[in-house]
């Protein structure tokens, strides 16, 4: 195990943990709109100095790789890197839609083959999801939804399928299908991170902390959904 400094700033809340195998021990949100460069860096300078206090060396940082907002994004993974190179340490990125699972696998008792379609927030009837199972195994790919009845009609009919995430209760009336389930309320939290975020460290799956540069919404263009072939 490990002590990870995570950190999301993918969508309107900015919030930052710092966790040590496999406990949070310090974490702070702010979920009122986007003042994360005037919030972020007091949020990383409190948990440094907790970690400090407690002589807890740190061992990485993990930082919510998106999809998200742009600003919001960059404004995260400049932090991290800045961290990175300072303190010496190694960069974790974590999908933000992955970050959204957490939550709903921990809180939730969901069916056997149930999946999972975490959403982020887009323009009109459009989001940016993907599907995982309940092994967090991507069923489809990451990709740019324009949301009508037939998105996400051939896992519906095989499956029960969750959705959740800041895009998600704009689409349930278009969706409309009984096998459609609405988790209100998830948000991405670095708290939900350091899970995602430990598996990274036992695998060795580190970035490039020059080189690296997040998921950004603009990268996609919104079309048809496919499956993975």
């Amino acid at each position: 195990m490990s002590c990870i400094l995570n950190i999301d700033t993918s969508t309107d809340t900015c919030s930052v943990a710092l966790s040590e195998d496999g406990a949070c021990l310090h974490h702070d949100e702010d979920p009122g709109g986007f003042h994360h460069s005037e919030r972020l860096g007091t949020f990383v300078a409190e948990a440094l100095s907790f970690a400090d206090s407690h002589a807890i060396p740190l061992d990485a940082v993990a930082v919510s790789s998106g999809p998200g907002s742009y600003t919001g994004l960059r404004v995260g993974v400049s932090m991290a890197k800045g961290v990175c190179y300072g303190m010496d340490v190694p960069l974790i990125a974590i999908p933000t839609l992955e970050v959204l699972c957490v939550p709903v696998l921990l809180g939730r008792e969901l069916e056997d083959d149930a999946l999972l379609c975490p959403m982020v927030d887009a323009r009109r009837m459009e989001v940016y999801a993907a599907i995982y199972d309940r092994a967090l195994r991507p069923v489809r790919a990451v990709g740019a939804d324009i949301v009508d009845g037939d998105t996400y009609r051939e896992w519906l009919d095989a499956h029960p399928v969750y959705f959740f995430g800041p895009g998600a209760a704009k689409c349930m009336d278009a969706i409309a299908h009984p096998n459609a389930r609405l988790i209100e309320n998830i948000k991405p939290m670095a708290r939900y991170m350091f899970p995602l975020a430990e598996k990274r460290i036992a695998l060795g799956q580190y970035e490039d902390v020059a080189y690296f540069t997040p998921f950004y919404l603009k990268d996609f263009v919104a079309k048809p959904s496919k499956p993975l072939l």
